[in-house]
């Protein structure tokens, strides 16, 4: 493929994009023992802003915390790599790619404690709209996949880990090859879950209905930023189980994530919800978040956080040429 930008950070250093590589031996290769995040860069008036950059990190060491894997970088680090990278591309609007892997680790599938090898990689380059321009403005039709979810207690579903995405691969490709632009996915109990790789959020009566934390689903930072938008204008949101006919009685639906944004959903199994696509409550939901990058939106939760280079410490100061 070409190279999307010119270098990518990894363990500790910026590669030149064609020369980052990891040997075809590695463990995640072979056994999907990664974790990984997807952050948004914006270009806003006060230039370009990481959106949720340190929840965003956290995530990244809470899935690594569920797998054991010791990462050899602090929060604040590869923060602060982040902006590095975005910097070092040139770019003012980014998607960055954080991941941590298992490397050498030798060919068992469980590694033992002193051979854990964990390499970390940032990559920052530009990405327009996960599911096209025109589904962000009209909406995506949609179908239910015959892929359930992930089951309780087989592998953490609230950690965003490489192998989980297997399960997305088969929602989204089945929903493709049927003509349809994103796949959601039941749990095994047979309600709503999510969708190939968003939240799903159904509106109905005024109020926004999206399932909770146990319907097997990623807690997305963007599902969290909508929920925190809808109630600070004063929309009642309901997390809980909801059956699948849900959708098809829906005013609206919209999914979610740091890919999709805010994509509405227009049809669902060939049935159109009320709105036909973005209804009033999407599009103010919508407006708002976008709204965050113009300074159109206050910036009250304090989600929009300055890439420039950290002052130096008094450390790194002491070592400056003279």
């Amino acid at each position: 493929m070409p190279p999307l930008a010119e270098s990518i950070w990894i363990n500790g250093a910026l590669t030149p994009w064609a020369d980052a590589k990891i040997h075809v031996m590695s463990h995640a290769l072979h056994y999907g023992t990664s974790v990984f995040e997807g952050i948004r860069v914006y270009d806003t008036p006060d230039g370009p802003r990481g959106f949720r950059l340190t929840d965003h990190i956290r995530r990244l060491f809470d899935s690594a915390r569920m797998y054991h894997f010791p990462l050899p970088y602090t929060e604040a680090e590869l923060i602060a790599a982040c902006g590095t990278v975005v910097r070092a591309n040139g770019l003012q609007s980014a998607y960055l790619r954080p991941i941590a892997f298992l490397g050498a680790c030798g060919m068992g599938v469980t590694p033992a404690p002193g051979a854990m090898n964990v390499d970390v990689a940032i990559a920052a380059f530009p990405w327009g709209a996960y599911l096209g321009e025109d589904a962000l403005e009209n909406g995506v039709d949609a179908c239910v996949s015959s892929w359930a979810r992930i089951a309780p207690n087989t592998v953490p579903s609230g950690a965003k880990a490489g192998g989980n995405y297997l399960s997305s691969y088969l929602i989204g490709r089945e929903a493709r090859t049927n003509g349809f632009g994103e796949g959601i996915a039941l749990g095994t109990d047979g309600r709503l879950s999510e969708g190939a790789g968003e939240n799903l959020f159904i509106v109905k009566d005024g109020r926004i209905l999206t399932p909770s934390a146990a319907s097997s689903i990623l807690m997305g930072i963007t599902r969290d930023t909508v929920l925190k938008l809808a109630r600070a204008e004063g929309i009642e949101v309901v997390e809980q189980t909801l059956p699948r006919e849900a959708l098809y009685v829906a005013d609206e639906v919209f999914m979610t994530g740091t890919a999709a944004e805010i994509t509405p959903v227009r049809s669902i199994d060939g049935i159109a919800t009320r709105a036909n696509g973005p209804g009033p409550v999407t599009r103010g939901l919508n407006a708002a978040f976008r709204g965050l990058f113009t300074g159109a939106t206050p910036d009250r939760f304090g989600w929009l956080e300055s890439l420039a280079a950290p002052a130096p410490t008094a450390r790194e100061r002491q070592h400056e040429p003279a």
